[in-house]
């Protein structure tokens, strides 16, 4: 569904990306683990086309989208949720949803997805999205909209933070039901998430430095990543090793 060949950016002098290669297939959910700093978030606007690499190609659907606009991209089906809560001032949940569906939703459809999120229909399809809303429920919200706009790829951008840990095992069943109509990108830095994906990449030094099933990313994670002082400078002998 989405592949990238030979990506490599840079800012100030400063290599972000270097000679970056990634495939993610229908129906799968890729994590991009990465502690801050590593360029998780600097790759998922890449593939949005917020951000133009120095060199290297994307295709979506087998088709190279290296000159297409945001919205371009958007009506391609490559859908982008933000770590960052939104900001909608004035409108409710039921008309936020309803936006987010570029081809119509219906009053019920608005109600799966905001069941399947965890939140009470009658009591958020009303709300307005303000500051009253907690992160965790803006964050929530956010996923019910991703849900409603049936995307081909969705990236979500640390999906699991701000969200406590009852709600987790909701929010990974809403990942697993995006991917199963198209694929999921899920950009992350905690391990646990990890889990209910297929394959996992992780990303330090402007590569990605390991790709791997969760189970061995997780370990190879909390081994290497979790206190690791060498962001960014990592030991690429050993990253690339075959054992943990």
């Amino acid at each position: 569904m989405l592949r990238i060949e030979n990506l490599s950016l840079k800012f100030d002098q400063k290599d972000i990306f270097t000679d970056v290669s990634l495939e993610i297939n229908k129906g799968e959910i890729y994590a991009l683990l990465g502690r801050n700093g590593t360029g998780k978030s600097t790759l998922a606007g890449i593939i949005l086309g917020l951000i133009t690499p120095q060199s290297g190609d994307i295709y979506f659907e087998g088709e190279k989208i290296n000159d297409f606009s945001l919205t371009d991209r958007a009506k391609k089906g490559i859908i982008l949720a933000w770590q960052k809560n939104i900001v909608v001032a004035g409108l409710t949940v039921r008309e936020y949803i309803k936006l987010s569906s570029p081809n119509g939703i219906t009053e019920e459809e608005i109600k799966e997805c905001v069941d399947s999120v965890g939140l009470n229909c009658d009591d958020y399809l009303g709300r307005e999205i303000d500051q009253r809303l907690s992160g965790g429920e803006r964050k929530r919200i956010e996923l019910a909209s991703v849900l409603a706009a049936k995307p081909k790829l969705a990236i979500l951008d640390e999906p699991d933070s701000g969200i406590d840990a009852v709600s987790i095992a909701m929010i990974e069943d809403t990942i697993k039901k995006i991917a199963s109509e198209g694929a999921v990108l899920l950009i992350t830095h905690q391990e646990d998430i990890i889990e209910i994906c297929t394959r996992a990449g992780i990303l330090c030094g402007s590569k990605i430095i390991r790709e791997t099933g969760p189970e061995d990313a997780v370990k190879y994670f909390k081994k290497h990543c979790d206190y690791c002082e060498m962001v960014n400078r990592p030991d690429l002998d050993r990253a690339f090793e075959g054992a943990l």
